[in-house]
């Protein structure tokens, strides 16, 4: 068989094995290994399975990853998420659809504490829904904005998604991370002015505060919001570190983790069995990324040697005066494959195949990168295996169907369309931020 011919079939084989529920680090494994020696020979496919874990766990960038997983830990584990939502609950409750609204400003700002768009999920699921629930509010809407959310972790600074893009795409893990901000800030928003537009003409979605409530609330707001001074300690370590040029990405996240335990500590809410579970989490979730990354990094080999790479780049040449139609074919393809495959397996399989297709063409990395970690947010909250979607369902329980959290997140989804049509045609909006740091 054709060397290209039989790497396009890997695609295929991969594909498969993931939609049967192998694992994604054990279907990129096998799928590699099993290919370099039909390629080469099995001498060569075991010698570059014994140098991968090494060469891809000794990535220095990479340690960012434990470092914020860690932090975000620590931030779950000592209450972050509950001051956060108590706050937003004051401050934005009075709004048509209020709490729908606190859910979403609380978890836009758990997630410059998180990175996790699972955890953050789970976090304000627990705290937002039963809530919501008991004040009459659409359960749709109530379970549909948490799990809408949830994916802003994916986008805010600290991004676990990002931090990988920029080492598999070797480009500046700094301006990524920045480059998250404004398109994060533009999807909160986007979803604010859909949820009040909403409530505002169908009152019955979100029923309205009681005006005794109304008045407690003007006296706890200020008090409410000083609780939420350890986000803001740990947005200025992180992203104004990162700005300022002051901490590298991997400095930023070992710094922070480190801040936010000094936080824990100081505000007694810190104790040995929850550093422990806050460990566990951090090493648990560490490895299962590690694990995928390695597979990915020889499968990259396997596409290389067989010349898929190169071939995608020859096949898009007849587009290069047209670099809009290589994204909007890009674009289909990441919706698609968000509709069934994991976030991290997406653009772990994905990256592969298509940088070598947009360095070609010419496009810049960074505006890339947020591209596609969007699309992979959308992915998380699209049926029929939105992962963020499921987390929500394993909150509520019985008392939601799950076809009532995807009628939720629809909404959500044509909020996404407007704001991706907004990045896709104004880059300048994504690269601002990153063009001042130059």
């Amino acid at each position: 068989m054709d060397t290209i011919y039989f790497g396009l079939s890997t695609l295929a084989i991969l594909l498969f094995l993931i939609g049967m529920r192998v694992p994604i680090g054990v279907a990129l494994g096998v799928v590699s290994i099993l290919g370099l020696a039909y390629v080469r020979n099995f001498k060569i496919a075991f010698s570059i399975l014994r140098e991968t874990p090494f060469t891809f766990a000794a990535n220095w960038d990479l340690t960012a990853i434990p470092m914020f997983l860690l932090m975000g830990a620590i931030a779950n584990q000592s209450g972050i998420s509950s001051a956060l939502f108590r706050a937003a609950r004051l401050w934005f409750s009075a709004l048509p659809g209020g709490l729908a609204v606190a859910a979403n400003m609380a978890s836009a700002g758990f997630a410059a504490a998180c990175g996790s768009s699972l955890a953050s999920a789970a976090a304000m699921g627990r705290l937002a829904i039963p809530e919501m629930l008991r004040a009459g509010y659409d359960k749709g809407l109530a379970t549909g904005v948490v799990a809408s959310a949830g994916t802003l972790s994916a986008l805010i600074p600290p991004s676990i998604l990002l931090v990988l893009y920029g080492v598999f795409a070797e480009t500046s893990i700094s301006a990524l991370l920045i480059a998250g901000v404004i398109p994060g800030i533009l999807t909160a928003l986007a979803y604010v002015v859909m949820i009040i537009i909403r409530c505002k003409l169908n009152p019955s979605l979100a029923p309205p505060i009681e005006q005794q409530e109304r008045t407690t609330l003007r006296r706890d707001r200020m008090l409410a919001l000083r609780e939420t001074w350890p986000l803001a300690a740990l947005i200025l370590g992180i992203i104004g570190g990162l700005y300022s040029g002051i901490v590298t990405p991997t400095e930023a996240g070992a710094a922070g983790a480190a801040l936010a335990l000094f936080i824990a500590i100081l505000q007694r809410r810190m104790d040995s069995r929850k550093m422990i579970e806050a460990l566990k989490e951090a090493m648990s979730v560490t490895a299962q990324i590690f694990f995928v990354g390695m597979g990915a990094v020889m499968y990259t080999r396997l596409l290389s040697l067989t010349g898929v790479s190169a071939l995608l780049v020859d096949m898009t040449a007849g587009f290069a005066g047209d670099p809009l139609m290589i994204v909007i074919l890009l674009s289909v393809i990441y919706l698609i494959l968000g509709m069934f495959l994991d976030p991290l397996g997406i653009m772990l399989i994905t990256m592969p195949v298509f940088l070598p297709v947009i360095d070609a063409l010419g496009l810049d990395l960074v505006w890339f990168g947020i591209i596609v970690v969007k699309y992979i947010e959308i992915g998380m909250i699209t049926p029929p295996m939105g992962m963020n979607v499921f987390v929500v369902k394993s909150v509520v329980g019985k008392e939601v169907a799950l076809g009532t959290i995807f009628r939720g997140v629809g909404w959500f989804l044509v909020c996404e369309i407007f704001v991706m049509a907004l990045l896709l045609s104004v880059p300048e909006i994504t690269l601002f931020l990153p063009n001042l740091m130059q």
